[in-house]
């Protein structure tokens, strides 16, 4: 059947119970497919405590950072030990975990003996890349045990990129000259190659890491060079969802969205997938799919190119935080714009790639989007930066900074129906609406409101899926 690229989270590889279905899976599909390639992201919650543990040691906490690297241990030596592995196996495994955390007590024994001020953003992306190492490894080994001839594969090895850490962004031509040197040879010899997700290396030979849910994007990138017939990606819900289901109780499954659709619901909030992944896929018109690992026969949410004429229809919204800028004066907002951007790039390392902004006769404004993939603390420290910068002008600069909540319902040719359009406005009678935008690829709508507001917008936008569903 061609070759099939599977990227399991962190929430399908937490637990011995989940780690069990994973192998099931893989064992299913390897026999249904010619070739299969798998793509690990760190246990759940892991890369959290890395970057904890990276900050502790900027404060010189040795106890704290030595806490949680034995935290980290005891919770991989539990699943290895509860896993059916034999003593060799299990011999080596704890000999790796040993090696790796050992390596991160190094790396963040360095950085509490230099007392910088800041924390290298390179130095972090060293210490995090140590949880997708880990399950890796744990995964390699399960599949040998069970006769598979799985073989654990560095990112850092295979995908180069340009040395904007903590959101970087791969060198294709590089990457696929590693790839064809390394991963394609194990392929035409059917062994499985289970690569960390979210990391990858400079040419010079410096760790990376692509933004908060980049084993996405490393499993779209690998999946259009390698030529993959699909790519699925496993998680812990039944599919891209209509709403965050945690807040909104009637969310439920879209069965099928185009690349657009699914790349302005990444960008714009839903948590499934990075906002950068759905670029390979459609150079490569790569279908992808979306299943939960503990419901393998459900269909889950296809996302492909529209292949038929659906009516207009709302078929999601989504919520994310956002800054705004405002000034009680019209003119030129080439300044401001230029200073954001810069201010962007150097913070978090990303352009600015929405931005919401109007003018009247007397006033101003501009709503500068965060994308999920950075961090939960983007748009704070995106704030500080740009009031940093405004300090040094403060004659030039009267803006006022606020963070506001950007809420985007989601559906398909939007701009085809202006009263579609009409009822997403008419859900927030009675709310302050800051800024208004028709996103240009024609299925989606931006609202800027106050963040205390977003909740009951997404609910009340929520309500025109279900009578489209």
């Amino acid at each position: 059947m061609g070759t099939l690229t599977m990227k399991f989270g962190g929430t399908s590889v937490g637990t011995t119970t989940a780690l069990s279905q994973v192998l099931s899976i893989i064992i299913h599909e390897s026999k249904r497919w010619d070739k299969v390639l798998i793509v690990a992201s760190a246990l759940e919650g892991v890369t959290d405590m890395l970057l904890e543990a990276a900050q502790l040691a900027q404060l010189s906490n040795q106890r704290g950072y030595r806490r949680i690297a034995a935290t980290l241990r005891t919770r991989h030596m539990a699943l290895i030990e509860q896993l059916p592995f034999g003593n060799t196996e299990r011999n080596a495994l704890q000999a790796d975990i040993d090696r790796l955390l050992f390596d991160m007590l190094d790396q963040c024994q360095t950085v509490a003996n230099n007392m910088n001020d800041e924390l290298a953003p390179s130095v972090s992306d060293s210490i995090v890349a140590v949880g997708e190492r880990l399950s890796a490894r744990i995964i390699a080994a399960l599949l040998r045990q069970n006769d598979l001839r799985g073989v654990a594969v560095d990112g850092t090895d295979i995908m180069i990129t340009d040395n904007v850490h903590g959101n970087a962004n791969p060198n294709i031509e590089a990457t696929t000259n590693r790839v064809n040197e390394i991963i394609l040879p194990m392929l035409e010899r059917d062994i499985i190659p289970v690569v960390t997700g979210y990391i990858g290396v400079t040419e010079d030979g410096i760790t990376t890491t692509l933004g908060r849910g980049g084993t996405d994007y490393t499993a779209s990138v690998l999946s259009a060079i390698i030529g993959a017939d699909e790519l699925w990606i496993w998680t812990d819900v039944d599919g891209m969802m209509s709403a965050d289901p945690r807040e909104i109780s009637t969310a439920h499954v879209i069965k099928e969205l185009n690349y657009n659709e699914v790349a302005e619901l990444a960008y714009f909030g839903a948590k499934i997938l990075h906002a950068k992944m759905i670029g390979p896929l459609t150079e490569k018109s790569l279908p992808l799919r979306i299943k939960n690992v503990f419901k393998p026969q459900e269909t889950g949410t296809l996302v492909s190119q529209d292949t038929h004429d659906d009516p207009p229809s709302i078929k999601a919204v989504t919520s994310i935080q956002a800054l705004s800028l405002s000034r009680p004066t019209s003119g030129s907002m080439a300044g401001i714009t230029k200073m954001v951007g810069n201010t962007l790039f150097k913070t978090l390392g990303m352009r600015s790639e929405v931005m919401i902004s109007s003018q009247s006769s007397n006033s101003s404004f501009l709503c500068v989007v965060i994308p999920t993939s950075i961090g939960v603390d983007g748009v704070d420290r995106l704030q500080q930066g740009i009031e940093d910068k405004m300090s040094e002008y403060p004659e030039k600069m009267p803006w006022q900074i606020e963070t506001v909540s950007v809420v985007t319902a989601i559906g398909n040719n939007l701009s085809h129906m202006p009263t579609l359009i009409a009822q997403v406005l008419a859900q927030l009678d009675n709310t302050e609406i800051l800024g208004l935008a028709l996103g240009p690829s024609n299925c989606s709508v931006s609202i800027a409101i106050a963040t205390k507001k977003s909740q009951d917008a997404v609910k009340k936008i929520h309500y025109l899926t279900l009578k489209n569903d």
